[in-house]
């Protein structure tokens, strides 16, 4: 369940979703990411609210075509409806999500100042590998448009950190 957005009470619902993975970040799931915003269910259909992380975010089709794949597996019809309002911020990934994202070798958002401050060359964000701040920054565009690209300085590695979105 996405902490503080969205209830779902059928568990094989909630199964179904938590399965599905983000395409550009394969080991968080919809739900760690809070792009989940409203599940509606009938008898023999659901219909699933989701938000873009980013306007225009390209993983969004496959997302969708996913969620319908795997409610349809679990005996469902789905029609899945993109809202952009309200615009989804960072502070919807879960703690689990958030942990998750260390794990592969991503940092996770700071808070807004906090990013503004890593984005202004200020040492800030924490390297995934080694947890030193010892970082800067090498290019304010990552993997990902919604990622930045950081050096570590202790341990010399790159890696991405998922700038705050608000």
């Amino acid at each position: 369940m996405v902490e503080g957005l969205v209830v779902i009470k059928n568990d094989t619902i909630l199964d179904a979703l938590t399965a599905v993975t983000d395409p550009e970040i394969p080991v968080l799931s919809i739900m760690d990411m809070g792009i989940i915003r409203d599940v509606s269910i009938t008898a023999d259909k659901v219909h699933i609210k989701i938000t873009p992380t980013y306007t225009g975010c390209p993983a969004m089709d496959t997302i969708a075509v996913d969620i319908s794949s795997a409610i349809h597996a679990v005996g469902y019809e789905c029609e899945v409806e993109l809202v952009l309002s309200p615009a989804w911020t960072t502070d919807w990934i879960t703690e689990n999500g958030r942990k998750k994202l260390e794990e592969y070798g991503i940092a996770s958002p700071l808070t807004e100042e906090k990013d503004k401050q890593a984005l202004l060359g200020k040492r800030v964000v924490t390297c995934p590998q080694c947890q030193s701040t010892d970082t800067v920054m090498i290019s304010q565009f990552g993997s990902t448009a919604c990622k930045a690209l950081f050096k570590c300085e202790s341990c010399l590695e790159p890696f991405d950190y998922f700038k705050c979105l608000k």
